[in-house]
């Protein structure tokens, strides 16, 4: 599996307006990996990303961050991965998921985007669904209020904790996709959550 480079995007909507919200929680956790490599993140024109090289799971890794907003995220994800010859099968995308409760995480190759603007933008760019993603749980909105207006809201007080342990975990949950593969992962992070339920 670390026969060559990879690509790990964070999705999210430019800082410091959304930073703290539930829809830019994959672009922190790339934010976070960096950080614990020792690193950051530096504009990358050619590619319309925030990007850091770095090595993760014995293999280099591309950390990447699209800059714009979420439902043009597919653009400078297609262009990063164009600039580091990176193909569809070792391109790993973190995004948010309202089906997931907070402080969940699940891995997962290919299926549909279930609503999720950044995700269909990527689709549709890259003209297929067979890359791997890492679904970070922001929980369903309560009450009536609009999912869309649910992930633009930022993290409660009593919800950060839960949050940093979860972008803590990310860089893990991806050095073993990188090292061991998905089914490895699946099975080692099947039922994980930073709030200890299942």
């Amino acid at each position: 599996m670390t026969g060559g480079r990879w690509l790990v995007a964070g999705l999210g909507n430019p800082p410091p307006e959304y930073a703290g919200t539930r829809h830019n929680v994959g672009a922190e956790a790339v934010e976070a990996m960096a950080a614990a490599a020792g690193t950051s993140l530096a504009r990358n024109r050619r590619s319309g990303s925030r990007t850091a090289e770095v090595r993760l799971g014995g293999a280099p890794v591309v950390l990447a961050v699209p800059e714009g907003y979420m439902n043009t995220s597919g653009g400078p994800v297609g262009r990063t991965a164009g600039w580091y010859r990176v193909p569809p099968e070792r391109l790993v995308v973190l995004h948010d998921d309202l089906d997931l409760p907070l402080g969940a995480l699940r891995v997962k190759r290919g299926g549909g985007h279930a609503g999720h603007n950044g995700l269909r933008d990527v689709d549709r760019v890259l003209g297929t669904r067979e890359y791997l993603r890492v679904r970070i749980g922001v929980g369903r909105p309560p009450g009536s209020t609009a999912a869309a207006q649910h992930v633009l809201r930022a993290f409660g007080a009593d919800e950060r904790a839960t949050v940093a342990t979860v972008l803590a975990e990310v860089g893990d949950v991806v050095a073993s996709l990188v090292a061991d593969g998905l089914e490895a992962t699946q099975n080692r992070w099947h039922g994980w959550s930073a709030t200890g339920a299942e």
